[in-house]
């Protein structure tokens, strides 16, 4: 009976440490708020990189694996993202934004959702997009890692 025991607990053995390791903890309320602040912040940081066009601020707080879902579903990539950022292109990471909602998960990684009004260059005509951003912790601090915006009717 213990040699099957054994036998079944083998392939643990051939785990990593970490596979055995417990999931992260989601962060308590406190961390949640110092984290909200954080991104909040840091989404300041972004805005004011994008509107000032400039290149090596930009390039680290994007995720080398960033993508940008357009409302058109065209797909960007970070290097098409700081392409349309240096173009002066309109960007839901400089547009004002209202309804703004926070979620914040084990990582830490923060969810953010809101609404801003984005300028279609080709109609000149503004339109309300619904988005979302997701922000990650990286080795430097936050990151931008994943954003899509939708254009509302």
């Amino acid at each position: 009976m213990h040699r099957r025991t054994l036998l079944a607990g083998l392939p643990l053995l051939a785990l990593p440490p970490e596979a055995l390791a417990h999931p992260p903890r989601q962060p308590d309320s406190a961390e949640a708020k110092k984290f909200i602040q954080e991104v909040t912040d840091f989404r300041t940081k972004l805005a004011k990189a994008v509107l000032a066009k400039d290149f090596a601020a930009l390039r680290p707080l994007y995720a080398d694996s960033f993508t940008h879902t357009h409302g058109s579903g065209k797909l960007d990539n970070k290097d098409a993202r700081l392409v349309s950022a240096m173009a002066g292109e309109p960007l839901i990471e400089a547009a004002p934004a209202t309804e703004l909602s926070f979620r914040v998960f084990a990582g830490p990684t923060v969810i953010v959702t809101g609404k801003s009004p984005i300028l279609n260059v080709k109609e000149q005509k503004t339109y309300d997009f619904r988005w979302v951003c997701v922000y990650v912790t990286a080795q430097d601090g936050w990151q931008l890692a994943v954003s899509q915006a939708t254009r509302l009717s």
